[in-house]
């Protein structure tokens, strides 16, 4: 018989599951995903540091995960080399390993990372009250002593991004267009996808500020990754940012990157009441008002009335209104909320590379 565990809620709310994972207790931010597959990629993305994760969809672990292989100092089937979710809470957990690639079953890899997850929770009730009340502290337990509301943790009052950042300088390809790349919790795809336009790729800590630093690599362009928690946390990040700017340096960011760009240009953000994530958020872009299905993973977003006048509004979410991407009207800046990259996730917007990539050559008359 299964061992209980318990997903206990800051609203009092206690519900019970069966183990799966590690009998590792775990306080975080309890969130929810409505991606109906790839999680494996979805529980490596750097994103979900800090998190509980709620998986919508009723079945998980159906095909198993597969072998952890590395190729060209990157992984080759997830987003980054651990887990990163603090917990995971599924309906129904399926204990097979029946795809081609597996190469374990899921319980057996939470179990390597000491990741708790219960299954048997009646997820669609838990994503209402997520929906209704907002996203919430929790905590999984395996004890029914009462928690005390101390042991909650607010995981957006600390920086997360040292947490999940690399700390140290990596070069990838040998390319003809150098770009630096600030890592702030990058899902590597962005790297992968990057090496197809022959570039090198100049990995840096979140904190690096190449203008301060005399033996600073040459570089043509910026990019700034997704991350988690709240860019405001991030005053470093931002300054390099602002004088990448100032430099009239091409720069580029997607989620995480996308609000330090916002907060540089000097727009402000807000925190969603229960953040998009999944792969099938619909997005618009406003000046074709062609749509787009993207893979997300963020609980903030830019303030669009405070988008200073020199740029404008590119995508909107249309499920909510809220922004998803700026550009600038005449400099060769530009970033975006969702994950043009994938993994897991549609590759409607892969077409960002070629425009990033091509707005580089342009700006340098490569």
């Amino acid at each position: 018989m299964a061992e209980k565990g318990y997903l206990k809620l800051e609203n009092g709310q206690i519900l019970e599951g069966d183990s799966i994972g590690s009998s590792t207790e775990v306080a975080g931010e309890v969130v929810f995903s409505t991606g109906m597959v790839g999680y494996p990629e979805g529980l490596t993305d750097p994103s979900y540091y800090g998190q509980i994760l709620v998986q919508t969809y009723p079945l998980i672990g159906n095909y198993g995960v597969p072998k952890e292989t590395k190729a060209n100092n990157l992984t080759e089937k997830f987003e980054s080399d651990r887990i990163q979710i603090r917990g995971l809470i599924v309906s129904e957990y399926v204990d097979n390993r029946t795809h081609y690639e597996a190469g374990q079953t899921l319980k057996d890899w939470l179990v390597k990372y000491k990741i708790p997850c219960l299954s048997g929770i009646d997820t669609r009730s838990l994503t209402k009250t997520l929906r209704d009340k907002g996203v919430m502290k929790g905590i999984i337990t395996f004890s029914q002593t009462p928690i005390k509301s101390g042991f909650f943790i607010d995981i957006n009052r600390e920086n997360l991004v040292p947490f999940v950042s690399t700390a140290k300088q990596q070069i990838y390809g040998n390319g003809k267009i150098k770009v630096l790349f600030i890592d702030c919790g990058l899902k590597e795809n962005q790297i992968r996808l990057m090496l197809k336009y022959n570039t090198t790729v100049i990995r840096v800590p979140w904190n690096y500020n190449p203008f301060l630093d005399k033996k600073s690599p040459l570089f043509d362009t910026v990019f700034i990754s997704n991350g988690p928690g709240d860019a405001r946390k991030m005053p470093e990040t931002i300054e390099t940012i602002k004088q990448a700017f100032s430099r009239k340096i091409p720069t580029f960011g997607i989620c995480l990157g996308h609000q330090v760009m916002a907060l540089a240009a000097g727009a402000e953000i807000f925190k969603l009441k229960y953040g998009h994530r999944g792969q099938n958020q619909p997005v618009m872009e406003v000046e074709s008002s062609k749509s787009f299905i993207t893979s997300q993973n963020h609980g903030y977003s830019v303030v669009e009335k405070t988008i200073p006048a020199d740029w404008q509004v590119w995508f909107v979410n249309l499920n909510d209104g809220t922004n998803e991407g700026i550009r600038h009207k005449n400099l060769p800046f530009f970033c975006v909320q969702f994950h043009p990259e994938a993994n897991p996730g549609p590759t409607d917007t892969e077409w960002f590379f070629d425009y990033y990539f091509e707005k580089v050559r342009q700006w340098l008359t490569i």
